[in-house]
């Protein structure tokens, strides 16, 4: 059986992976840089969902992650243990506060687990023109 994964006992890459779960993120209370930092969020959960731990490290973590868990093969072989301990962990959104220079930006969101709703920051980084997430 799989267990459930939550945001706040967990390191590093289990933490980015508690975005990911059954339910998908929405995106559409949000416009202009705000949409598009929270459908990073949204294609990072779609990419766990999907367990593309690829995509994951190619696409949707900042490079710094993914040099932290030892380059791409590295990263897609944490992933890959992560996401097999990944078990239903819904996340939503709630504000995204961007930074002054427009290059950073923290989202407020919320997973539930096991009924508790618990409270969390995602950071993400602007690189080569994308939002990356990197780090809570």
């Amino acid at each position: 059986m799989r267990r459930p994964l939550t945001i706040s006992a967990l390191p590093l890459c289990a933490l980015l992976l508690a975005a990911c779960g059954a339910a998908s993120t929405s995106v559409s209370g949000f416009s202009g840089v705000k949409h598009e930092v929270a459908q990073t969020i949204a294609s990072f959960q779609s990419d766990a969902n999907a367990t593309e731990e690829k995509k994951i490290c190619a696409n949707d973590l900042a490079a710094h992650i993914v040099q932290s868990l030892g380059g791409v093969r590295g990263c897609e072989a944490a992933i890959k243990t992560q996401l097999r301990q990944v078990d239903n962990v819904e996340l939503s959104v709630q504000s995204i506060q961007l930074g002054a220079r427009g290059t950073s930006a923290n989202a407020s969101v919320k997973s539930v687990h096991e009924g508790k709703s618990r409270p969390s920051t995602m950071q993400l980084v602007k690189e080569g023109g994308r939002w990356k997430i990197s780090g809570l």
